[in-house]
């Protein structure tokens, strides 16, 4: 038993469990690539302001959940706690948005950390994939992100997810509800810092997931009674889009998501398998956070789609993945000849495509079989001296058991052949 351990909060990916996370970002990642976005990864850390201004220094993500810490140089840094922020920074860093090829569609995938209380689907080191599409205010590029999520979802098998669907207005109609917002809630009995949340940003309150609070929030007025003309036929576009491409949402007027950047649309992926923590991605328009964080007028919408809950929710469907076997051939030799005959068999499988491994450490044939079933492998490779004293190899097909002789310099190609 080692020393040390994971992190508090924190996991290891181990073979054959990581294999699962690595095929669920691929299928997030397939429509996105099919869809024109193209990738980008941004550093680990970044400057502590750029997630004051962008996220929100009321969040509980900036006051409560960021590791943040000073370097020796004396700058103020932080792991990245979600990622639109730092991708926006990137984009604008590069002048991406002045190719004039408008939006610029990108995709991630990463960790981020946050300090919370461990619990199942929360974590204080977590995966995600994420889309933004920088530069254009259209209905159809927020529905165009919701549908691909969806199909990523149910690429993977997924169908007991749900889809929620709300508007948070823009500054010509959210502020009227936020004054609204806040007379109700200062007639509530809220503790000091609930109260000083409602001042700062009254929309946080709503998020609150304690049922004391929940219990008060009956009765609060809604942001769909006050949204503006615009946002009203922008919303009614983008729900129009997303029915006729037959994917299912349901409206809820009290998603307000738990970052301050968003504006319009504001979605949510959650799945009712997982209990507490039911939200499994999620995202929205974010018009005004280019401005916040010094760049242009940039009207953007984006999502991030947790992994690590993502995985959850197959398990919580009981769906496992059809994922291929990490390796296709394993190669048993006995004896020095063989060694060098088959390792050299092994390099040549493996520059034609073929996953290929060899029994490593020189043991005897009863051992090496066992790792080759342990392996999953299709065929297997025995030759022994008597073997190569005629040119042949002995090909086993572990499913049937049946062994045939392949002469040496036949190998490959006969299980190109045989593979596929």
């Amino acid at each position: 038993m080692s020393t040390f351990q994971a992190p508090k909060g924190t996991y290891d990916l181990i073979p054959p469990r990581s294999a699962v996370f690595l095929a669920v970002r691929e299928a997030i990642a397939a429509p996105l690539r099919d869809a024109g976005y193209g990738y980008i990864e941004t550093p680990g850390f970044e400057n502590v302001e750029l997630f004051a201004r962008g996220v929100g220094e009321s969040t509980d993500i900036v006051t409560k959940e960021m590791y943040a810490f000073e370097t020796k140089g004396g700058d103020r840094l932080a792991l990245r706690p979600e990622g639109t922020a730092s991708v926006l920074r990137a984009a604008l860093e590069a002048n991406l948005h002045r190719a004039g090829n408008l939006p610029v569609k990108l995709w991630y995938s990463g960790s981020y950390y946050r300090y919370e209380q461990p619990q199942a689907g929360r974590y204080r080191h977590f995966s995600q994939v994420g889309a933004e599409a920088i530069g254009a205010e259209d209905p159809a590029l927020d529905a165009e992100l919701i549908i691909l999520a969806d199909q990523a979802y149910r690429s993977l098998g997924l169908r007991d997810f749900r889809i929620l669907l709300n508007s948070l207005g823009d500054k010509e109609c959210r502020p009227v509800y936020r004054a609204a917002l806040q007379d109700f809630l200062r007639g509530l009995d809220l503790d000091e810092d609930t109260l000083r949340r409602a001042e700062i940003n009254p929309l946080r309150v709503l998020d609150d997931k304690r049922a004391d609070v929940q219990k008060q929030l009956t009765g609060a007025p809604l942001l769909r009674d006050y949204l503006c003309d615009a946002c009203k036929a922008y919303h009614e576009e983008v729900r129009e889009l997303i029915r006729a491409a037959g994917v299912a949402f349901e409206d809820d007027p009290r998603l307000v998501r738990g970052l301050d950047y968003y504006t319009r649309t504001t979605f949510e992926f959650v799945h009712d398998g997982l209990g507490a923590q039911s939200a499994v991605g999620g995202g929205g328009r974010y018009d005004g956070l280019s401005e916040m964080i010094g760049g242009p007028a940039l009207p953007s919408v984006g999502w991030a789609l947790g992994v690590d809950r993502t995985v959850l929710a197959l398990d919580a469907e009981g769906i496992a993945l059809d994922l291929p076997s990490p390796t296709s051939v394993y190669a048993v030799p006995l004896g020095e000849e063989a060694r060098r005959v088959l390792f050299a068999k092994v390099t040549e499988l493996r520059k034609v495509g073929v996953a290929a491994d060899f029994a490593f450490g020189g043991r005897g044939l009863k051992g090496a079989m066992k790792s080759a079933n342990r392996s999953g492998a299709r065929y297997t490779i025995v030759a022994g001296e008597r073997d190569l004293a005629e040119g042949v190899v002995q090909l086993k097909d572990m499913e049937s058991g049946e062994q045939t002789a392949i002469g040496v310099g036949e190998i490959v190609a006969e299980l190109e052949t045989r593979l596929g």
